[in-house]
Parts: C-alpha cells; structure tokens; sequence
C-alpha cells in the first residue's frame, strides 16, 4: 500500500517506515522541528491502541536526540515513552525495564572542566558547565522518576523497581554540580544496593570538605537502620571498610563514628533499650550536628523496641525526599 493511499485510509505507516525518516531528519541537525513529529507520530500510534509502535517510534527519538547532546528533546521524550507505557497499562517486566535502561545510557556523561587557572573566560565556562549539568540531572531525574512511578503501579514492587533507584542515584552522584547525600544515599536504599552506596561514600570521601565524611557514613547508616533494619546497616559499614582498605585509606575517626559503631553492636542486644538511650544522651552534642539524625534514631527506637514517636517510618523517610525537593 502506498504512502498516499494509507493517508487517504486513515491508515498508520509501519512504524520503521517512520523512525527511518526522522532518523534521517534528526542527522541533518533538525532537532525541534523533528521533536514535535515523535510527539505527533507516537500521539497517532497511541490514540489507535498501537502502544507497542507508539514506544518503539519514542524509544528511537528519545535515544537518538540524547546521542546528539539534545537533553531536553530527549529526556522529553523519554518521559513520554514512560506515559505510554502508563497509558497503556503495560506491566512492568525485564524485558521494559531493560528498555527503559537503554534510553537511560544514552543520557550524557559529562565531567566538569577542573580550571588551574581562574579567568573570566575560564569563569563564565564552568558557570555554562555547571548550568548544562543542572539540566542533564533534571532531565534524566524526571525521566527515572516517572518510570519509577510506572513500575511501581504495574510491578511487583510498591515503591518502584530497586534497579531504576538505583540508576537514579548513580547519574545524580556522577553529574550533579550540587551534590546531596542525603538524597542519593536514600536512593540507593531504595535500590537495595548496599554495596555500591558504600563504594559512592568512598568515592564522595575524596572530594568532600572536612567533617563531611564522618557525617555521610552515619547518616547512611542510620537510613538503613531506620528502613532495612541490622543486617544492612552492617554490611554496609563492612563494605566501606573494604573499600577504604582496597585504597590504603583509614575508616574516618570522630565521635559521631563513635556513637555509629556503639549504635550497631546495641541493636544487636537483647533488651538494650536503656542503653540505646543512654548512647543518645552520651553523644548528644555529635548527634546535634545534623538536625535529621534526631528523627532517624525516633524511627530506629520505633522499628527496634516498639516505642511509638509521632512520626512514623515511612513518614519519615517521605518528608526526607520532600525536603530534598523529590518525591520518590
């Protein structure tokens, strides 16, 4: 059937027939104008119940865009390949996942330009990096978010696939400008990824400022007692050992590791309520330097001895992302 006689039908070309143009127009430079014909394209697809075609014509504009350093073209269409997915109620399994990863490693990695010397070009240069960093992280942030959503509603798990937390905190920690903690490391614990948490707080380790190391340890730690309970909470604290020693590099010494280490061998107590809180009080003044370590130990004496406090568990670790500005 020829192109005019579909048209003349209301018939929808096969969908290699479309991804070959807009292949074509994207390598001639045509970024925008080829944007809205994915959106056009993936809509006609969509609107006629053809949600396989619809992803397939996405899943190729999305991709190629980010190839060419296109984010916000990219990431946009991306996120749309994720509301077809929504709106065409497809269950979340390896074989999605695995494609959603796929638009994922298109999304640029770009290191930061590390200027010797400090000009005003050198200046508006990594002012231009940093604002380019802020929009990859955005971009690719809104894209795994959504699907995190997606695979939440019509996966096996209620809060999302663990693998998508997963990427979500690795491109944060590798791209971010500005880097939070606090939110990647909750976003590792949501993706079930002990491990590589502790390999990133080493990796953090050599480019924090001081006082910051000890401070990334124990709060990471305190998420995973405060969520996952002992037995992550210690190999993660093993792990980061192994990972110090790998490089000859010493587990950072303060009393707020103190407080961790003596914190993890009373859990593992029978009846060690009293003494819980007496490490509390002994270690106040350390506990203080972060106004969310007070919280955390509240749901920790919640999941270990049953004290209720007025917030619970997963009220807590929700206004944790709240604050952070992300909701999942």
């Amino acid at each position: 059937m020829s192109t005019e006689t579909r048209r003349r039908r209301g018939g929808l070309p096969p969908p290699q027939e479309t991804i070959e143009k807009l292949e074509a127009a994207v390598n001639d430079g045509k970024f925008y104008e080829t944007q809205q014909m994915y959106k056009t394209f993936s809509a006609r697809y969509a609107a006629a119940h053809k949600y396989s075609e619809a992803l397939e014509i996405l899943q190729s504009g999305a991709s190629l865009q980010l190839k060419y350093g296109q984010v916000t073209c990219g990431a946009e269409l991306a996120v749309l390949f994720v509301g077809i997915l929504v709106n065409g109620k497809i269950l979340c399994n390896e074989e999605i996942l695995d494609r959603v990863e796929k638009i994922f490693g298109n999304f640029p990695h770009i290191s930061l330009p590390q200027q010797l010397v400090v000009d005003e070009d050198a200046i508006q240069k990594i002012s231009q990096s940093v604002i380019e960093a802020k929009l990859r992280v955005e971009g690719c942030s809104s894209f795994l978010k959504a699907a995190i959503k997606w695979s939440a509603e019509f996966g096996e798990h209620k809060n999302g696939s663990p693998e998508l937390y997963s990427l979500l905190a690795e491109y944060i920690y590798s791209e971010s400008p500005e880097l939070d903690m606090a939110k990647i490391s909750v976003y590792f614990i949501k993706g079930k990824n002990p491990g590589k948490l502790a390999f990133t707080l080493v990796s953090f380790m050599d480019k924090c400022y001081p006082g910051e190391d000890d401070l990334a340890i124990a709060r990471a730690v305190l998420l995973y007692l405060s969520q996952e309970g002992l037995k992550n909470a210690n190999y993660l604290m093993n792990e980061l050992r192994k990972n110090l020693e790998s490089k000859k590099l010493g587990f950072p010494q303060s009393e707020l590791i103190q407080f961790i280490v003596y914190l993890l061998q009373t859990l593992a107590k029978d009846n060690s309520l009293p003494l819980f809180r007496l490490l509390r009080k002994k270690y106040e003044p350390s506990i203080d330097r972060e106004a969310l370590f007070e919280e955390l130990l509240d749901a920790i004496e919640e999941k270990f001895y049953g004290v209720q406090h007025r917030s619970g568990l997963e009220m807590i670790f929700g206004d944790i992302l709240n604050i952070m500005g992300g909701e999942n």
